[in-house]
């Protein structure tokens, strides 16, 4: 077993067992469990702005794949990056050029997890709380990097719920989904099949509220779509123009800028009117 697979078997909130003592146990020297690997923090700035570039990019043209990213940061950004390194880093930040062979999707499947089959297959989404999808985005900012989900009704495109994270534990797509519950309930309930949203303590919600379960299957890169046109409205009229530094700042930016988007924000899609008006029949 190798050096960094020992510390990772310490126990560092253990109160019974001391590191020292656990280190012993395992073999492994004590020296060993308190050592911090370097960060080259030149290297990670230039690998963030490489990120913010590419997020940027794909916002404006999503039917973008490596090699056309990789041009585009050549001839619009004077940045010569090899093709593999931005395939590594839209990996990274969940992005596949959209077409009718692939989608985007921020975690890989769990073949343990439960999948449903798609429900929207020719359906007329007719009314309010027919049907609600949920998604995820990356969220770039100065100090580093996030993940935003959204949960939003799709015949009004009102936003339910909606909440930030630093990581991809679906933690907080359990606590964008309870929000979105604590409102209203949905007939229909759509999401990709990422391990966040296929997971039983996600499914099991909605189950419990006998809300059926419709899941994207491969190449339907439409699927989303409503949400995918919603990420690049709060980029392009939120994120890229406010900068913020940290998940605090977003979050308070971000809830004024929801609030707007629902209630204020007019709608050419929804003849002018705010999805408010239109979810709540006003």
């Amino acid at each position: 077993m190798t050096t960094k697979k020992k510390r990772e078997l310490i126990e560092r909130n253990n109160t019974e067992i001391k590191i020292s003592r656990q280190a012993e146990l395992i073999g492994l020297p004590r020296s060993s469990v308190y050592y911090q690997p370097q960060i080259n923090q030149e290297k990670l700035a230039k690998e963030k702005r490489l990120m913010d570039l590419i997020d940027k990019i794909y916002t404006d043209s999503p039917f973008y794949g490596a090699r056309k990213i990789k041009a585009e940061l050549k001839q619009t950004f004077s940045l010569n990056v090899g093709r593999h390194q931005v395939g590594k880093l839209m990996k990274q930040l969940g992005l596949v050029a959209i077409y009718p062979k692939a989608k985007r999707n921020f975690s890989q499947t769990n073949p343990q997890h439960k999948k449903y089959p798609y429900l929207l297959n020719g359906l007329a989404i007719t009314r309010p709380n027919q049907v609600w999808g949920i998604d995820l985005t990356y969220l770039r900012l100065e100090n580093g990097w996030g993940y935003l989900t959204a949960i939003m009704d799709w015949f009004s495109r009102y936003v339910l719920s909606w909440r930030l994270s630093n990581s991809l534990e679906n933690n907080f797509c359990i606590e964008t989904l309870r929000a979105a519950l604590a409102q209203a309930r949905t007939e229909i309930f759509n999401s990709d099949q990422g391990s966040q949203f296929t997971a039983q303590n996600f499914t099991g919600i909605l189950l419990k509220k006998k809300i059926k379960i419709s899941m994207d299957g491969r190449g339907r890169y439409l699927d989303n779509i409503f949400t995918e046109r919603l990420w690049r409205t709060v980029k392009y009229e939120n994120i890229y123009l406010k900068s913020y530094a940290s998940l605090r700042e977003a979050n308070e930016g971000l809830a004024e800028y929801f609030h707007f988007y629902n209630h204020r924000r007019l709608h050419q899609s929804l003849s002018y009117l705010t999805p408010a008006k239109i979810y709540f029949n006003q």
